[in-house]
Order: structure tokens, then C-alpha cells, then sequence
């Protein structure tokens, strides 16, 4: 399956725009006192395909790359998220 298939399409790419926009620093990093641009938008709880998750904004939080790709990913693995 496609990422456009999984929802994340044009809309999705508008969306993720304005709500890096409006959040441009990642929640990770601010927890320990630094600071770093966001660039990914991600679900809190993963969406699993469901679009009532995938489009509540309250699901969402800003991250930077390194911690969506690091920290939050071993949360998931370890059952920690959401």
C-alpha cells in the first residue's frame, strides 16, 4: 500500500504544512530543554488506517525527525505510545 493510499495525500500535505506552521518546534526536544525544528507531523496514538484518528488534530503532536525516528519509534516498540 501506497503512503497516498494509507491518507497521506495533497490534503494531507496541506494539513501537515499548516500545522508544522502553527507548532514549528518539536514537543521532544522541548522536554529536555532543547530546541529543534519540527518536520514531521505524528500521530500520538498510530491511526492504523482508521480517518477519524487520522484527521483528530488532538492525535497529532510536531517532532523532529531524529526524535520521530528514534525516541518516538521505541516507544511504539515497546508499547508506550498513545
Amino acid at each position: 500500500m501506497t503512503s497516498s493510499q494509507r491518507g497521506y495525500d495533497y490534503k494531507w500535505q496541506k494539513a501537515r504544512a499548516r500545522y508544522l506552521r502553527d507548532h514549528p518546534l518539536c514537543i521532544y526536544c522541548e522536554r529536555y530543554g532543547l530546541t529543534a525544528a519540527s518536520s514531521v507531523v505524528d500521530h500520538k496514538v498510530p491511526h492504523r488506517g482508521d480517518q477519524d484518528l487520522f484527521w483528530n488534530e488532538d492525535n497529532w503532536q510536531a517532532l523532529c525527525k531524529t526524535c520521530h525516528d528514534s525516541v518516538k519509534q521505541a516507544e511504539e516498540a515497546a508499547g508506550l505510545a498513545g
